[in-house]
């Protein structure tokens, strides 16, 4: 048989032996075929892959409610009134039909939830430039999905779609993401089946030992590209492929499922770009990179949110500094996606091997203290251990029942927004960061989901009178954030893959030197990470060997003179970064 793609082939085959890889390949070609001719997009190079503009917005279709219109064109006016020229990028949460899981528990992969919109309205973000990131919620599917109800009545197609399990196998040694049951029974037409669903008896997992599941599942992302796709985020994919007497995570099988798909994108249209999420430990984590240039081109910078609050709470930035330090990208063709908060909890699995227990508990500690929740997953041994910490990034870092000023405490957080804007990757912007929203305390109440306390809904006409009001804490904040993002998108510098270098001035001062590979455009950027006046002395060698007239601080353009060195006197919680002038 004619090969076009050895390496699709040769995955093929290590999934499922030769005889059904040439079967699937040719499916697949054909497939990828058909997908190509519609697009026929110009090919791009690892260099434009990613830009120093790129910043994404994390949001739900619905976060933001007006009466008498579809939630997906409220957002849109939102982005076009307050976000245009700022951030050009948008990650919608999953839009489509869904039964539980705020969407992540999806019904039909195919059809926009009606109660947000439709196809056209998740088309008109790209239509006005704006990038768009979506979901594929791959590893299961709803019960109440076509497929699984098909299950359910024995329909021979679907029979192998899902994974049945024996009850009385022993499945201790898989890894466990919850404390629920990692296997369900439900009724069919031929009898009782228990089947597996690693995070909700309604979240059914997908059997991708079977080739027509995964050439179905690959359909439905190739139509995501032509709804307009530049990025494909592949939820919860750690837990893809499913093996008896393993420990069902980061499996080989699973790589090289995302080494398919990253193949298949390559050949249909190589500007979408993948990006795995993996709520693990780094090295782990950081596996999905593949060798740089074969699996994801973004992982989510996970042990990032957690030691940034970490080193705020404690006015400390050395296990922040020391992790960053270690930070390397295996190509240009990878970056990380930085992030504070999502939709979802802050992790810290995350942090083992980073964080001591102390210094963990320290931030479970400030999360209870500061109106937080702590949800916890299931070991092998039977006992549990915490996963994620529920709360608002703003109200962890500050604690709602303190008198202090809003002015400080939105210095504060800002300070912990900066970073992930100065360190290498592409930002990410959670819209309830981007807001200063608190917790959500009476929605926590109302469903007894612990994530509830980040994801109210927002009554646009309320959000505009709140924003339009200087003195409220939303208007400081995203005026604050603003301000940061337009001088991060203006600095070749600041681009996702431009060299980094931490530097140990202080402990007091988050430092990181960023750097074209020219080395023509360079940015210091110092962040006071504490609530006292810092003073801080940097040798002008920091900035190698260039004549320099001055140096500026694009933020506020205060101009410093330069000697051997220079000193400064930096204010709580203050941003300065720092650009040589010739």
């Amino acid at each position: 048989m004619e090969l076009r793609n050895q390496k699709i082939y040769d995955d093929l085959i290590y999934l499922y032996g030769k005889e059904e890889a040439e079967k699937l390949y040719n499916q697949l070609d054909a497939l990828i075929n058909e997908f190509k001719n519609k697009f026929k997009k110009d090919q791009n190079n690892e260099d434009h892959l990613f830009s120093h503009k790129d910043i994404i917005l994390i949001t739900y279709g619905n976060t933001l409610i007006e009466n008498g219109e579809k939630p997906l064109r409220t957002l849109l006016k939102f982005f076009q009134n307050y976000l245009k020229g700022f951030i050009n990028s948008v990650h919608i949460l999953p839009f489509f039909p869904y039964s539980s899981d705020d969407g992540f528990s999806v019904v039909d992969y195919l059809a926009v939830n009606p109660e947000l919109g439709d196809w056209e309205d998740i088309q008109q973000f790209q239509s006005n430039n704006i990038r768009l990131m979506m979901d594929a919620v791959i590893n299961h599917i709803s019960s109440q999905s076509d497929w699984f109800q098909k299950f359910l009545l024995d329909d021979p197609k679907y029979q192998n779609y899902f994974i049945t399990v024996d009850p009385t196998v022993d499945l201790s040694t898989v890894t466990r993401p919850r404390t629920l049951p990692l296997i369900t029974a439900y009724q069919t037409t031929s009898g009782k089946k228990w089947v597996w669903t690693t995070f909700s008896a309604d979240q059914i997992d997908l059997n991708y030992k079977n080739p027509d599941t995964f050439l179905e599942v690959v359909e439905v992302i190739l139509k995501y590209v032509q709804n307009g796709a530049n990025l494909i985020r592949l939820d919860a994919i750690a837990y893809l492929w499913k093996e008896i007497g393993t420990n069902c995570i980061h499996l080989p099988q699973t790589h090289a499922v995302v080494q398919l798909m990253r193949s298949i994108l390559d050949e249909v249209d190589s500007n979408v770009l993948l990006i795995t999420e993996t709520n693990v430990p780094h090295d782990e984590n950081i596996s999905y990179f593949g060798d740089g240039y074969n699996e994801a081109h973004l992982v989510y910078q996970f042990p990032l949110p957690p030691l940034i609050a970490h080193a705020i709470l404690t006015g400390s930035s050395h296990q922040l500094s020391n992790w960053a330090s270690e930070l390397r990208l295996p190509s240009k063709s990878t970056s990380y996606f930085n992030f504070t908060a999502s939709h979802d909890g802050i992790g810290v699995r995350p942090l083992t091997g980073i964080l001591p227990h102390e210094e963990m508990q320290l931030l479970f500690d400030k999360t209870l203290l500061h109106g937080g929740r702590i949800s916890s997953k299931a070991n092998s041994d039977g006992s549990s251990s915490p996963y994620e910490l529920n709360i608002s990034y703003f109200d962890l870092l500050n604690n709602p029942i303190d008198n202090e000023s809003i002015e400080i405490q939105v210095k504060r957080f800002l300070v912990s927004q900066a970073i992930p804007l100065v360190l290498a990757g592409i930002p990410g912007i959670y819209i309830h960061s981007l807001l200063g929203s608190r917790n959500n305390l009476k929605g926590v109440e109302e469903t007894g989901i612990n994530r509830t306390i980040n994801r109210e809904k927002l009554d646009l006409k309320l959000l505009d009178d709140e924003l339009k009001s200087p003195t409220s804490l939303r208007s400081q904040v995203i005026s604050g954030y603003k301000k940061l993002i337009s001088c991060r998108i203006t600095e070749l510098a600041f681009h996702p893959n431009a060299d980094q270098k931490i530097l140990d001035f202080s402990p007091a001062i988050f430092s990181v030197l960023r750097s074209t590979s020219e080395g023509n455009e360079i940015i210091l950027a110092l962040q006071n990470i504490t609530n006292q006046k810092q003073k801080i002395t940097i040798p002008m060698n920091t900035f190698g060997d260039v004549k320099i007239k001055e140096l500026v601080d694009v933020l506020t353009q205060r101009a410093f003179s330069p000697h051997l060195e220079i000193t400064i006197q930096m204010t709580p919680y203050e941003i300065i970064w720092l650009k040589p002038h010739n």
